[in-house]
């Protein structure tokens, strides 16, 4: 699941990864109301956030990083958000992925400054969907969760390849003693 946080609009989507095949199951945006007090609004995400996990039960939640360009009031605002659907995540044991904006386009599109429109276009391509998935929250959530995918396929291949290494290394490290111990003739 990838969620692209935020307290007005929260997008969320849940795809499934089945070999090279990636479908995306179901997607959606959260919105808050401006009216509400802050902890409810806070609250709602909670909740919706958590029937989502409960109804698609995903092994994983992958979150967009916070932003901090300009406008810090905005940037507090989707922390705040964040850290509902963090606690989400936690209540729930999902694996989390955390990824900068960057990381997520680069992932999906192939460059970290692609732009939403780019990001749109390729979760449709990636996901074999029959239209771009709207709101464009709904689609960088979409996108957050094949960045999760995607490396966590790329980590695990590398920490395959660190394991088998480290056998190498080892091995290579008993026949060193061995010889130096005399229990292995070497010939010259």
């Amino acid at each position: 699941m990838g969620v692209d946080p935020g307290l007005a609009n929260t997008g969320w989507g849940v795809i499934e990864v089945r070999g090279s095949k990636t479908d995306a199951l179901a997607y959606g945006c959260i919105s808050t109301e401006k009216t509400q007090d802050l902890s409810l609004r806070l609250a709602c995400i909670y909740d919706k956030i958590s029937a989502a996990i409960e109804r698609y039960e995903p092994d994983a939640l992958s979150v967009e990083e916070i932003y901090f360009g300009a406008n810090t009031k905005s940037a507090v605002a989707t922390a705040q958000a964040r850290g509902a659907l963090l606690a989400a995540a936690g209540k729930h044991g999902l694996e989390l992925g955390e990824y900068t904006p960057m990381q997520i386009k680069k992932a999906v599109v192939g460059t970290g400054a692609a732009d939403k429109e780019q990001v749109q276009y390729m979760v449709k391509a990636v996901l074999k969907l029959d239209h771009e998935p709207k709101p464009d929250h709904a689609a960088d959530a979409l996108a957050a969760a094949v960045c999760h995918a995607r490396m966590r396929d790329t980590n695990e291949a590398q920490d395959k390849m660190k394991r088998r290494f480290r056998g190498m290394a080892n091995e290579r490290d008993a026949w060193a003693r061995a010889v130096k111990d005399g229990k292995v003739g070497v010939e010259k």
